[in-house]
């Protein structure tokens, strides 16, 4: 596998600087993707900072709760696993699942370019004894291998890139399918990325934040671009002593069943089918989530 291991390798510039003439002129609504790919996971400090939320058990926020993980493994166990088998976890953040699975007997691999959660994630295995391979490594650009069982990718992550990215995605993951090998990709419904990109703007003051250290105001605004089915988010931090703004932004790209199961037939898949909330009723996102499995069905 071709990979890289310096997270700053993996993209350009996580923030861009303004100053108070570039807020006021700011260009609203933006474009899709145009101020930025997503928030910078892959930043070492961004990434120390929110791998807490990864971790925290109050909300299921950057990550499900043990608990909620727990039974979703029992979902897939059930569903798309028969005997030991061999999982690649797409954008696996901390591990939580890889090693839950791989505590079950199976192969697993890991990708995901947030330094801090591939760090914590390779320690847990280890803590645990559990050899599972995990590389620091942009999806779009790492290399997968070949002869999973099963490619997943949960929890909403699909909907974060450009339609022709996350279809490349689609057919580099069935390249990496055995024969008779699954597919499980979770997004966002349409109706919750429109509601998210609906949302009032609003502001808070922090000590410290996802952003930033130092004391600092956050400032949030979301844009629904009917015309791209897609949610445009942008932050703007101002940090209190200096002054300097930064901004991010992140695009949200929403798909109704239909297109999914069109791009999944064009990737060559087939026996296509929907899952609401992968079984789970009692979390925060129940009835937020759609889940979608299908099939390779050979080279």
């Amino acid at each position: 596998m071709v990979l890289a291991e310096n997270a700053e390798q993996l993209t350009g510039p996580v923030g861009r600087r303004m100053d108070l003439r570039d807020i006021i002129e700011r260009k609203i609504p933006p474009d899709p993707w145009e101020e930025g790919e997503k928030i910078p996971w892959n930043d070492p400090a961004f990434s120390e900072r929110i791998l807490a939320t990864h971790l925290s058990q109050e909300s299921d926020w950057a990550s499900r709760r043990e608990a909620v993980v727990d039974r979703h493994v029992d979902w897939i166990g059930k569903r798309f696993l028969d005997g030991p088998s061999s999982i690649l976890d797409l954008a696996c953040g901390p591990g939580l699942y890889a090693r839950r699975l791989a505590a079950r007997g199976h192969r697993c691999v890991g990708i995901d370019f947030g330094p801090a959660s591939i760090r914590h994630a390779r320690e847990e295995a280890a803590a645990a004894g559990l050899e599972i391979a995990y590389h620091l490594a942009d999806v779009r650009e790492a290399e997968f291998g070949e002869n999973f069982d099963l490619v997943m990718m949960v929890f909403g992550e699909f909907g974060v890139f450009r339609r022709e990215e996350a279809f490349d995605i689609l057919c580099r993951a069935r390249a990496a399918l055995a024969p008779g090998g699954r597919v499980l990709v979770e997004v966002a419904t349409c109706e919750e990325i429109e509601r998210q990109g609906k949302e009032p703007p609003w502001w808070q003051a922090l000590e410290r934040g996802l952003f930033s250290d130092r004391p600092h105001l956050w400032l949030e605004e979301h844009f629904w671009r009917e015309e791209a089915a897609a949610t445009v988010s942008r932050w703007l931090i101002v940090d209190a002593e200096s002054g300097e703004t930064t901004r991010y932004a992140s695009t949200t790209q929403a798909y109704r069943p239909a297109e999914l199961r069109g791009m999944l037939g064009r990737a060559g898949f087939e026996k296509i089918s929907f899952h609401k909330d992968m079984g789970e009723k009692e979390t925060e996102f129940a009835g937020k989530l759609l889940a979608v499995s299908a099939r390779n069905p050979g080279r």
